[in-house]
Order: C-alpha cells, then structure tokens, then sequence
C-alpha cells in the first residue's frame, strides 16, 4: 500500500523545524551579539542643497569682517610678507614703465608736430619763389644766373624731414598704442590688488594720502584711455587733455613713492615669512 499523505500542517510543521524563523519583533536572547539600533537617515532633497549653496555667499557677506575673513594667519602665504611687497615691486615697475609709456607717445607727437613745421616753412618759401619767376621773365636777355645757395628756411626744411623720416622708422604710434594698453590693464589690476591684500592681511583698509592717490592713479589711467578714440580722429583738445591726465598721473606717482615705502617698512614688521 502506499504511505499516507502527510497533512500540510505535519509539512509546515518540519519545514519550520529545518528552517526557523526568527522574528524582528522578539528580542534577542544575548544582546552582545545583537547588531546596533540604527536611526534612519532623513532623505536628502536636492532643492534644499541648492538653496544652501546660493546662500552661503549671502550669509558670509553679512558677518562682520572679523569673522568674514581671515587675518590672523588663515589664508597662510596670502597673508605672508611675499604676497605683501608684490604690490610695491609691481608698482615701482609700473612707474618706470610710465615713464617709458610717456616717451613713446612725445615721439609720436613729434611725428605730427614735425610735419605741421615742414608744412608751414614750405609755406613761407612760395612767395619768394613766385618773386624770382617774375624778375627772371623780366630779364630774358640776360643769362640764368648761377643756382642760389640754399636758403636757412630750405636747410631747416630739409632737417626737420629727415628727423620726421627717422621718427617714422620708430613705429611710435604703435609702440605707445601697446604700452598705455599693458599700463591701462595691468596698472587697475595691481591697484585693485594691492587693495585687497590689505584687506586680507588688516581686515580693513586705512584712509589716507597712499590709498587717495592710488585711487585718483588709477581713475587717470581710465580716463586717459577713454581719450583714445577722439584722439583717433584727429581731435586735438582731446590730444592735449591726455598729456594733462598723463602728467598729473606722472606727478601722483612721484608723490606716492614715500608713502608706499613707509608702508613696506610696515609689511617688514608687522607680517611674517613667507
């Protein structure tokens, strides 16, 4: 005979025999062995991230500079004495390069000047030319007089072309279009850094004859710069107004050079290595 069937509680019952189950409810008998209770993680939107990470310049730029910005040795070399004489170095640079800048833009305008000369003592020789035609016409019989010395206006004609010749060689006009252009970009970023590293080193800036001057400095070359397209076309006020601005530049920068070197003798005591 067959063996009976086994009822399906008999089959549950073995199967939970060779397989227990433990359940997640019931506590474990040793605890050591237990694994540990973790909290659950809150989910992570991406919306409030964004929202932090557009924030966070706002947030800092309301602290008080104190606690807004480093100045007690965070920022390391940014705060160091080599960051700090780079603005001096750069700007006595600058300042020799000024004045190289305003050599090339007088030869320039000497090649304009020169030929305003030439043009006007050409002038003066006209009429004395048109004055021996019409003795010469009066006087047919007589022979052609011998060729006439150069007079001094012809010398001075024939001097002043050969200069304009030789200050056209130079490429002035291109050489000081390129030098303002270099002085123009790297002077207001200079400035602007110089400014700002005080700023990291202080905390704060200090009002005063440096600071005013390099501020004015700056505001000139700007200024001297937005002449350039006038001066283009041939607009002579605006040709004399960019000498003016690039003097009084010339003067400002003579006039900060004390005060620049009394600040480095600061950066020397006051900042460290490197």
């Amino acid at each position: 005979m067959a063996a009976p069937m086994a009822s399906p509680l008999t089959a549950v019952a073995r199967a939970a025999r060779l397989h227990p189950v433990s359940c997640s409810a019931s506590t474990p008998k040793n605890p050591k062995h237990s694994p540990q209770h973790q909290p659950p993680r809150p989910s992570t939107s991406p919306l409030p991230t964004a929202l932090v990470a557009a924030a966070a310049p706002l947030l800092l730029a309301s602290l008080p500079p104190p606690d807004a910005l480093a100045v007690g040795g965070e920022l390391g070399i940014l705060e160091g004495t080599t960051v700090a004489l780079l603005h001096p170095a750069i700007m006595g640079g600058l300042f020799a390069y000024t004045l190289w800048a305003g050599y090339l833009g007088w030869q320039w305008r000497r090649v304009r000047t020169v030929q305003d000369e030439i043009t006007d003592l050409k002038k003066q020789l006209k009429p004395a030319a048109t004055a021996a035609v019409a003795v010469g016409a009066g006087e047919s019989a007589a022979p052609p007089p011998p060729p006439a010395a150069k007079s001094p206006t012809e010398i001075k004609i024939d001097e002043l072309t050969e200069e304009r010749k030789k200050l056209v060689k130079g490429s002035y006009r291109d050489r000081h279009f390129n030098a303002g252009s270099i002085l123009l970009g790297l002077g207001v970023t200079e400035s602007v850094g110089g400014a700002l590293n005080t700023y990291l080193r202080t905390g704060k800036l200090f009002p005063g004859p440096h600071l005013f001057a390099g501020a004015a400095i700056t505001v000139l070359w700007a200024a001297a710069a937005a002449l350039v397209p006038a001066m283009q076309k041939g607009n002579e006020t605006a040709r004399s107004l960019h000498i003016a601005l690039n003097t009084i530049n010339v003067l400002l920068f003579v006039w900060q050079i004390p005060t620049g070197l009394e600040i480095v003798g600061k950066v020397f005591e006051f900042t460290k290595w490197p």
